[in-house]
Order: C-alpha cells, then sequence, then structure tokens
C-alpha cells in the first residue's frame, strides 16, 4: 500500500501544476484517487450538492466528520483535506483546535479554513498543534451572503496581505476563490506556497472543482465551471429504463 500524500510533499509542488477535487463519499474518493488525482477536499459545499441546503452555513462539524472518514475509508493514497464548518473554529483558538482535532480523528490529512489575516492565530493555532492547514481568501461562501456576496474579489492589496498573513501563519497551501485573475497571478508569484484556484483563472498553481459540478450532477453549476461530463442526464436516462422495465415486467428477469 502505498503511503499517503503529505502536506509537506503538497507544499513542495509549488510551482508544479496539479488537479484537486471535492469528494464526499468512499465511492468518488476512490474514483478520483483512481484517476490519479491524490489531494481531495470534503468540502462544505456537500451542504449544497448532498445535503440540499441553501448555504454551506448549515453544514455542522459532525456532517464534516462523517463525510470525511468515509472518503478517507474509500482511499489508500490521497490525502484528504476536510473544511473547517461555520463557526466551528471562528470563537477561539482553542475551539478551532478541537474542531480540526475532531476531523483528524475522522481521517482528515489537514483541514482549510475561511479568511484572510485576522484568521492567523487560528492557523497558527492548529499548525501548533501538529495539524496542516490550508487557508482560503477571495470568496468565503460560509459568510458570502452576510458580507459581498459571490462577485469576484478584486481588492489587491488586502488579498495580498491576506496572502501573506497566512503564509506566515504556517499554512501549507492557499486556495483562492473568484479572485481576480490578474491578482490571483501576482499571490501565486508572490507567495512560496501553492495556491489553489477555483474561479480565479489559469495561473494558480493548482485548481479545484466539485466533483457534481465536473461530472453534470448539479442543478445550478457556477459559470466558471468547465463540466467534463454530463453524468445527470446519464442517470436520468437509466433510472427512466429501469422504471419502464419493471412496469412492462421484463426486470428482475430469470437468468
Amino acid at each position: 500500500m502505498s503511503a499517503r500524500v503529505r502536506a509537506s510533499a503538497i507544499r513542495e509542488r509549488k510551482g508544479a501544476r496539479f488537479a484537486t477535487v471535492t469528494a464526499y463519499d468512499a465511492a468518488f474518493g476512490r474514483l478520483a484517487e483512481a484517476a490519479g488525482i491524490d489531494v481531495l477536499l470534503v468540502g462544505d459545499s456537500l451542504g449544497n450538492v448532498v445535503l440540499g441546503y441553501e448555504s454551506t452555513m448549515s453544514v455542522t462539524l459532525e456532517d464534516l466528520e462523517r463525510h470525511t472518514g468515509a472518503v478517507a475509508r474509500g482511499t489508500t493514497r490521497a490525502h484528504v483535506i476536510a473544511d473547517l464548518p461555520f463557526m466551528s473554529y471562528e470563537p477561539s483558538d482553542a475551539d478551532a483546535v478541537r474542531a480540526a482535532g475532531r476531523l483528524a480523528r475522522a481521517g482528515a490529512h489537514s483541514v482549510k479554513l475561511e479568511g484572510g489575516a485576522a484568521r492567523g492565530p487560528r492557523i497558527a493555532a492548529i499548525v501548533a498543534a501538529d495539524i496542516p492547514v490550508v487557508g482560503h481568501i477571495g470568496v468565503q461562501p460560509q459568510t458570502a451572503a452576510l458580507g459581498g456576496g459571490f462577485k469576484r474579489r478584486d481588492d489587491r492589496e488586502r488579498l495580498l496581505a491576506d496572502a501573506r498573513a497566512i503564509v506566515a501563519a504556517g499554512a501549507f497551501a492557499l486556495v483562492l476563490e473568484m479572485v481576480a485573475p490578474e491578482i490571483a497571478a501576482e499571490i501565486t508569484a508572490a507567495i512560496e506556497i501553492p495556491t489553489i484556484g477555483i474561479g480565479s483563472g489559469p495561473h494558480c498553481d493548482a485548481q479545484i472543482i466539485v466533483i457534481y459540478d465536473l461530472l453534470g450532477l448539479s442543478a445550478n453549476a457556477p459559470p466558471f465551471v468547465r463540466p467534463y461530463a454530463q453524468l445527470g442526464d446519464a442517470v436520468t436516462a437509466a433510472l427512466r429504463e429501469y422504471a419502464g422495465d419493471i412496469g412492462a415486467g421484463t426486470y428482475p428477469t430469470r437468468v
């Protein structure tokens, strides 16, 4: 059995292009790993695409523990990043470390949290507890509806300052979500850890996409997504054929 990809190995990929994708269960974790994608995010986007919530704010730590464990059990080599959900890390360093520890115990190899320079103490506290951390700036889905919405972020000075603060706090990678592409390119060149882009142009070190969007399974994929399949249509067609066979009495058939 191959060893798990470690956070230190991902950090060393700075300057190399690599793919990452979300996964929420053992099956999709196994399939992504089989495709050679060895960095997986158990994102709180599961609230939207799996659990049927309107936003990620409704996702709980227990939800993330359950789905993180499933992805970890479905893989053997991939590095599994788990999102820290809304209000699991904001109140205090102790809360952040406690929540990160629960996700690590569930199977995560690192955790991700949203926020800029103000999150530096939280990141540093979790890293001091020997749990690797991924930062996340730009659009922050957990609180976007409460503040700036889901429009592209283009405050260059603030974004650069946030990125540098997150590096200084000890994060090993940084997600840039819906950051203006020219600013994402500048951040990528300016910091020594890999940037992982989503809707932030082609110049990040890595890219991530929600697997349901990639496969054509989402009802409302964001406009920057390029679907690589339309499995939603295939699933509907298969289920329609199955239901038709039941109605016609041709299923099950004797072998």
